[in-house]
């Protein structure tokens, strides 16, 4: 044993099992402290959303009483990172610590803290733990990042993934001073909405693993209908993937385990949206302003409407007058979640038909969503703008009144979310899609003249 305790210093790494980090300490040997930090003030950190808070309790909660039974505390600390991990090592005299990567602007942060605490004698160690491929292991044959989806999965998978790191069965806990988790106030009071996503969610590391059973026993073999919003057949697994209550790895060994028939022959349509997820984190690895600048400059010169206050309200609360949008919407508002297809129909309608800039509509995802990760969050939202990488042609608007013919032909989804769509009472639309859709080509002419 080296002399001192370990510090396990947890970001989105809530859980026990497969955790690199945790197993290095423990293996290390002699007490840990496992530390979560609320930072929210270092650069490159972007401030959580308010479903993104509810989640975030829950889940320290969980990993709280799942540190307990095996021996090991959970300290909650909170400030800029640079300045309290280096107090803490001075105040448990650690010998060690350790974390898992990260992988946004962020990670500057701990490239700096790592050479401070070296130059001060203590170990520090870091661990792949989050993704399938580090970003900068998967290039190009001329060494760059890969911008297109499709050749970046099949490089991706030419390499091995790592196995599942063992669960440590005892932890020599530490107990030091930290925060009370009711202090960081991350619960909505006044007024309490979050009722919705307490009857959608359970956040935590065991729910995590109960959901990824279920699904790979159930709900995996209607993946196929993964586009019909009023079918059980996603994974729901995407909160847990955010605040790493389960590993992409975890995910990929059990669906590459026992599986039922069904669901094996869905098993690499599933595991290739894992792939996107790994994707869009390459992408904000090599660009890290994903969240607030165009991946392709050309999209500056893009002509966005000042948004209206009636417009953008309208659309947040699922009161534009169609259908699909504000079933998705409404959705958005009570769960914290949206159906997939549903969630392309909603920005779509955002930028194309409403005109408004995409950055604007990632700020409300990313403020109501209990999955919105600096990732996937920006990417996507790109992705339907047109302004991303592998994005979908901005020409491609995707018509509400279409795509729920051909998605929910039977109103199922409809019928839940908006039940009076078909009454006098619902409102008309707030504007129209075929002139809309010609607008918007128009204004996308802008962006094609700026390159010519």
């Amino acid at each position: 044993m080296t002399a001192g305790p370990s510090i396990v210093w947890l970001r989105d790494d809530l859980r026990v099992a497969d955790n690199p980090a945790l197993r290095h300490a423990v293996d290390r040997g002699g007490p840990v402290a496992v530390v979560f930090l609320l930072d929210e003030a270092s650069p490159g950190i972007r401030p959580l959303g308010a479903a993104s808070c509810w989640w975030l309790h829950g889940s320290l909660t969980a990993l709280a009483a799942e540190l307990a039974s095996r021996g090991g505390r959970l300290t909650l600390r909170s400030g800029p990172a640079e300045q309290v991990i280096p107090a803490l090592v001075r105040e448990l005299g650690a010998g060690a610590v350790v974390w898992n990567r990260r992988y946004g602007a962020s990670r500057e942060v701990d490239a700096r803290l790592k050479t401070a605490l070296r130059a001060e004698g203590v170990e520090v160690s870091s661990f792949s733990a989050n993704l399938l491929v580090e970003p900068w292991t998967v290039q190009t044959a001329t060494g760059g990042p890969y911008r297109v989806f499709t050749p970046f999965w099949r490089a991706a998978q030419e390499q091995p993934f790592r196995e599942v790191v063992e669960t440590p069965a005892l932890i020599d806990g530490v107990e030091a001073p930290g925060d009370d988790l009711d202090d960081w106030r991350l619960l909505p009071t006044r007024p309490d909405w979050a009722g919705g996503l307490r009857e959608a969610w359970t956040p935590g590391e065991a729910a995590a693993e109960r959901r990824l059973e279920h699904f790979a026993d159930h709900e995996l073999a209607n993946y196929h209908r993964r586009d019909e919003p009023a079918v059980e057949a996603t994974s729901r697994l995407s909160p847990h993937l955010r605040f790493g209550e389960l590993s992409p790895v975890q995910v990929w060994h059990r669906l590459h385990g026992e599986l039922a028939p069904a669901a094996r022959r869905n098993a690499s349509g599933f595991l290739r949206e894992l792939g996107w997820r790994e994707f869009a984190w390459n992408i904000l690895y090599h660009w890290p302003e994903l969240a607030t600048r165009n991946l392709r400059p050309e999209f500056d010169a893009f002509p966005w409407n000042a948004p209206s206050r009636d417009d953008l309200t309208a659309w947040q609360r699922g009161r534009t007058g169609i259908p699909l949008v504000d079933a998705g919407m409404r959705e958005l508002w009570a769960t914290g979640a949206m159906h997939n297809r549903v969630r392309m129909v909603t920005a779509s309608f955002l930028i194309k038909n409403l005109l408004i800039d995409w950055r604007v509509g990632e700020q409300w995802f990313w403020d109501t969503l209990v999955d919105a990760d600096e990732a996937s969050n920006p990417f996507n939202w790109q992705w339907v703008a047109g302004s991303g990488a592998d994005a979908a042609p901005y020409f491609r608007v995707f018509n509400p009144e279409l795509q729920a013919a051909k998605f929910d032909p039977a109103g199922e989804y409809l019928d839940r979310w908006v039940p009076e769509r078909l009454t006098p009472g619902y409102p008309d639309p707030i504007v129209d899609l075929a002139q809309s859709r010609r607008d918007a080509l128009t204004a996308f002419e802008q962006v094609k003249a700026s390159v010519r």
